[in-house]
């Protein structure tokens, strides 16, 4: 069904093309690369939780505005833990941790 965003054509065609090419090279990149892939990639992971972590206990957007990021870096990390979670930071939980907000500002404002 056309869209604003056009009919997909070029969004399928693209993932023909990546599905084929990452059934050939997937496997022999991950021989090679895989202890560094996995590495890179559990940083990533971690920095994202982080800022998920820091995106609740802040107030969201303005609160890391406030904290000094800019908005185009907020911005590209919500792009990127859209990309890895599927959801927006809002959306998400964890399962097995809880942020106690409250908690975590009274401790945070005697250090400040």
């Amino acid at each position: 069904m056309p869209t604003s965003e056009g009919q997909g054509i070029a969004r399928t065609a693209w993932l023909a093309y990546v599905g084929a090419v990452n059934k050939v090279t997937g496997p022999a990149i991950m021989k090679v690369a895989g202890p560094a892939v996995t590495q890179i990639a559990a940083g990533q992971i971690v920095d994202l939780v982080g800022f998920w972590v820091v995106w609740h206990l802040h107030g969201g957007f303005e609160g890391l505005q406030d904290l000094g990021m800019s908005r185009a870096s907020i911005f590209r990390k919500i792009a990127k833990f859209r990309r890895v979670f599927h959801v927006h930071p809002d959306e998400f939980t964890l399962e097995g941790v809880t942020l106690d907000v409250e908690a975590y500002l009274k401790a945070y404002s005697k250090e400040v």
